[in-house]
């Protein structure tokens, strides 16, 4: 399955958002995404099995307990894909930047600032 078709899908999006902040339990991840998505806790199995069967996710057995993990193999491939469209975002979110520097260096110049006023 291409990376795209992997992440395509909402649920399994949603699973690896969940996974980014450390690893889960295959319980605590059904819970989370039975009460976002109102799915059954097999068709978040499945989820979990093709995120595994591609690689975006790891699994070790703890007693009784899966634990599951991003592997960041193949985001680094999307990342290295997005490359060649950076350029198209990049300056204008740069641009952007100078911009809001700009309106807040003539806010706190003016006296402006309501960052300045929370100041003691």
């Amino acid at each position: 399955m291409h990376a795209f078709d992997v992440l395509g899908d909402p649920v399994r999006r949603r699973i690896l958002e969940l996974l980014a902040t450390g690893e889960m339990t295959a319980g605590a991840l059904s819970d989370a995404i039975r009460d976002e998505f109102g799915i059954s806790q097999p068709a978040v199995s499945q989820h979990l099995r093709v995120l595994r069967d591609s690689g975006f996710a790891t699994v070790r057995p703890q007693g009784t307990r899966r634990l599951y993990a991003v592997d960041p193999g193949p985001l680094r491939e999307v990342d290295r894909w997005l490359d060649t469209f950076r350029r198209f975002w990049t300056p204008p979110l740069h641009a952007l930047a100078t911009e809001l520097a700009r309106g807040r260096r003539e806010r706190r110049t003016r006296g402006d600032d309501p960052d300045d006023r929370r100041k003691p």
